[in-house]
């Protein structure tokens, strides 16, 4: 089992690196904003044409600090009532694709994309457990992209956007998770940095609601900021709730060439809500691996 898992984890690195070269090769290494989602005309290159949208990594070793063994919620349906001894390693891998479905809308500037992304925590060194999947994250997203060029000191307002996005595990009772956001986004770019601030209003699930509370933990928005120096990219992703102190969380992640296109990935967590089911669950992470496209 052992064999087939590591084999697994080299077809995905395989596959990556062979959609790498697809997904224009170097252009997922340095580009810029403004080509990332394609907001001028210069940079515009049709619909339909599958590109990288957050980072694709995979991480081998990924070490948590407290594994949620129990999880719960505030609605008892979806509180655990048994431990399970997941091991403090695991493999951990995301992959993130958008494509532009809508061209050129709304005063013929905008555009209109539908983004993919899922993180897959796997227990692939736990043999008493029979190496199950702990978490897998489904997160499809329909995003309006429109430019801005409103300059503010040495930098510039890049794009202002809005996007509807649901999340969810995909699992039954107890351990099903989900909610659905509509997220604001505006975003900044100075030199070599870029800010985006990502406030969202969290819509309703009516009497069903798998996780009552999550936006007291994970929080209302969020702030991404990225530098780029050559061939290296830092990125940190920040959540924290508007009406407390408590919660949030920060994701801090390193890129770095390591031959060609393959660079390595150094990732850590602190807070809450790594992943759905741990959305009430405070934990301090690390894990390093290799990546294949940028955030």
């Amino acid at each position: 089992m052992k064999k087939l898992g590591f084999l697994f984890l080299l077809l995905i690195a395989t596959h990556c690196i062979i959609a790498q070269g697809f997904f224009d090769g170097n252009d997922i290494i340095s580009k810029s904003y403004a080509q990332r989602w394609e907001l001028d005309s210069i940079y515009k290159k049709g619909t339909f044409r599958l590109v990288s949208y957050r980072s694709i990594y995979v991480t081998p070793a990924r070490w948590s600090s407290s594994p949620n063994e129990k999880p719960q919620s505030e609605n008892p349906n979806n509180s655990a009532t048994k431990s399970l001894d997941y091991d403090i390693v695991e493999v951990k891998f995301q992959i993130s694709l958008k494509t532009k479905v809508l061209q050129s809308i709304f005063f013929g500037k905008g555009d209109l994309w539908v983004g993919y992304t899922q993180v897959a925590h796997w227990q692939l060194y736990n043999d008493p457990l029979s190496r199950p999947f702990r978490e897998i994250n489904y997160e499809p997203e329909l995003i309006f992209k429109y430019p801005l060029h409103i300059k503010l000191f040495d930098g510039e307002f890049k794009s202002v956007g809005v996007s509807f996005t649901h999340q969810s595990n995909g699992r039954e009772l107890p351990y099903s998770r989900s909610w659905n956001r509509v997220i604001f986004d505006l975003s900044y770019e100075i030199d070599s940095w870029i800010v985006s601030a990502r406030p969202w209003i969290r819509l309703s699930d009516g009497n069903r609601d798998d996780n009552p509370a999550i936006t007291d933990y994970i929080g209302d928005g969020e702030v991404n900021v990225s530098y780029t120096y050559d061939r290296h990219q830092f990125y940190t992703v920040i959540t924290h709730p508007f009406n407390r102190w408590e919660g949030g969380s920060v994701q801090l992640n390193y890129i770095f060439p390591i031959k060609g296109h393959l660079r390595g990935h150094m990732q850590a967590f602190t807070g809450y809500g790594e992943t759905l089911i741990d959305y009430n669950h405070n934990q301090t992470t690390i894990g390093i691996g290799v990546s294949f496209a940028n955030w």
